[in-house]
């Protein structure tokens, strides 16, 4: 390894450490302060004020309409109950039984002083789901009915508490301008077809992510505009654990940068081939194909078709899950409707891609079956490694032949790649009436609980050294060419436009909760009262005044962002723990 390599990989491995609170700029606060309320007031006025979107599904909204609930005694059972089921889905097949009669007991029955009305009707029915099926969607209803009750009053009264001013404050936040000045950048990760991809820190926060840059003249010249914003966009709709989620989305003079989850562990292909012999063990095959189908059940529940799966494409984190990235060539389906093009990588692409014929998600599922055929024998169904065949002849072997199974293939993993590698799309196994369901049926995965595989749980059979960087050396990353005759103009900024949208909510409240931004900035008043910030009655506090200001106006005395003018302030945190919160409006 040269020394460039080594200084760039020690840079990289140091930032990672240093992760979070050190890895913050040493003024964070300032760049994370809160607006005074007084200027959230045209956000008010415009934003959808839909219960599900703003306490359901954006996090810290989901944790601020929480602290609000908590505040009032009449609600509090409403929200503990809510913890409680959110908790449940996360307890394993074993503890499922146990703690779900601890909710029935607590909540669901009459003579529990922490009862709740509107479900006290289904505590029969939940424990007859108990004892049927622990492991199914046992509080169905309790959850729809508490979700209906919360929808209504309370969340008329949250619109009117500090907490929802708080939670315009942080949306604001959410959508300050992005540049590159946001981000540090480091060591050089990777190149694809329209520009290459780096390691990246947020300043604000220390969150590393990978900042994937496409160069504007190489788009443009290859006409990629459309690829790239339909890239961005999918990924800007999904939230998965199972594929790589955007972050933010910016411009700079020469580069459209998305800035995506960071996957140290490197990507599948690097594993397969560049770590002992080609080939990963039983056990990671098994895991890592069972990720990328739960990858590929969520991209099609969403009507999306992927079309790239190759293990380039598989990247593993610092735990050593799984996400499938890059979606440039992924499509958007409507409902029951076919796609024809020729539009993947040679060597993966399914008969019917070849022919030119109508496909659907069968393409996917014939990818899923090259790529647990490479990862059991080291090697593509259809080339052996090393071998660059001409495209018309690795066209002609995926029509016409057989691929080989070695002693590698126990009886099991031979069975679903022959079944997914069925060149009749109608016989394919995924292409059925139960669809990914059945291919998680196969017997290749019984030994795989995918409720907890979906949930997080379930601990994976390898973690990526965090002392390595897994990807090839920075000097052996081909230079990525420069473009000349192409001129950007203004009819460029359309697009631009549309691409340069900044954060991301979900992604960037997440990165706010992960990183501790939101447990030391979410401070209120003492006893339930309203920070100076969130007071309508005080007047917005200046902003801090230059260096020049200050030495030729020091009569007057700078804004003391001091720890001891926050003194009196009081977390959400501590309100939680002493109780506080009962008061508070």
């Amino acid at each position: 390894m040269e020394i460039e390599s080594m200084v760039a990989n020690s840079a990289l491995v140091k930032a990672r450490e240093g992760g979070g609170s050190k890895g913050r700029r040493c003024k964070w606060r300032e760049m994370l302060r809160f607006p005074h309320i007084s200027q959230c007031v045209d956000l008010a006025m415009n934003i959808e004020r839909d219960y599900h979107s703003l306490c359901v599904q954006q996090p810290i909204g989901k944790k601020l309409f929480q602290l609000f609930c908590r505040s009032r005694p009449d609600l509090q059972n409403y929200i503990s109950l809510q913890d409680a089921l959110d908790t449940f889905e996360t307890k394993s097949d074993e503890e499922r039984r146990d703690f779900g009669f601890s909710i029935i007991q607590r909540f669901l029955m009459n003579q529990s002083n922490q009862r709740v009305s509107i479900v006290l009707r289904h505590e029969q029915s939940c424990i007859q789901s108990l004892e049927l099926n622990p492991c199914g969607d046992v509080f169905h209803d309790c959850r729809e009915d508490l979700h209906r009750y919360l929808c209504g009053e309370p969340f008329v009264l949250y619109q009117e508490s500090m907490f929802f001013d708080r939670f315009l404050q942080w949306k604001m936040l959410e959508r300050q301008p992005i540049s590159k000045q946001t981000f540090r950048q480091y060591r050089l990760l990777g190149k694809g077809g329209f520009g290459e991809v780096w390691a990246c820190q947020v300043r604000a926060t220390g969150m590393m992510y990978a900042c994937k840059k496409l160069e504007k003249t190489h788009v443009k010249r290859r006409r990629g505009e459309a690829m790239a914003l339909n890239e961005k966009q999918i990924l800007e709709g999904l939230d998965s654990r199972f594929v790589v989620n955007l972050a933010y989305a910016y411009e700079t003079k020469h580069a459209l940068c998305m800035v995506l989850t960071m996957m140290s562990g490197g990507d599948l292909s690097f594993h397969i081939y560049n770590i002992g012999v080609p080939g990963l063990e039983r056990g990671r095959v098994r895991f890592y194909a069972a990720e990328v189908c739960c990858g590929l059940i969520h991209l099609h529940q969403k009507s999306i078709l992927y079309r790239d799966l190759k293990p380039e494409n598989i990247l593993l984190d610092d735990h050593g899950h799984i996400r499938i990235s890059d979606l440039g060539l992924a499509v958007r389906l409507s409902e029951g409707s076919l796609v024809r093009g020729r539009v993947g990588t040679h060597g993966y692409m399914a008969p019917e891609v070849i022919s030119h014929d109508y496909y659907g998600m069968s393409a996917d599922w014939w990818g899923l079956g090259c790529l647990i055929y490479e990862m059991t024998a080291g090697k593509p169904p259809f080339r052996v490694r090393g071998e660059h065949p001409h495209p018309t002849e690795m066209e002609r072997r995926i029509h016409t032949e057989q691929e080989v199974y070695n002693d590698k293939f126990y009886k099991e993993v031979k069975a679903l790649c022959s079944s997914l590698l069925t060149k009749d799309p109608q016989l394919r196994l995924g292409c059925q009436g139960a669809k990914g369901g059945e291919v998680q049926s196969h017997p290749f995965f019984q030994q795989i609980n995918f409720r907890m595989l979906e949930a997080g749980l379930v601990e994976p059979p390898f973690k990526p050294d965090p002392r390595q960087v897994y990807c090839s050396d920075v000097q052996d990353i081909e230079e990525f060419s420069t473009v000349k005759g192409v001129v950007l103009d203004d009819t460029d900024s359309n697009f631009y436009s549309k691409f340069n949208t900044g954060s991301v909510p979900n992604s960037w409240q997440n990165e706010m909760i992960e990183m501790g931004c939101f447990r030391e900035l979410n401070i209120f008043g003492p006893v339930g009262s309203r920070s100076p910030d969130l007071d309508w009655s005080q007047t917005p506090e200046n902003p801090k005044r230059s260096l020049l200001d200050r030495i030729f106006r020091r009569h007057q005395q700078p804004a003391d962002s001091s720890d001891d003018s926050r003194q009196g302030l009081v977390s959400s945190e501590t309100y939680m723990k002493s109780g506080l919160l009962s008061t508070a409006l």
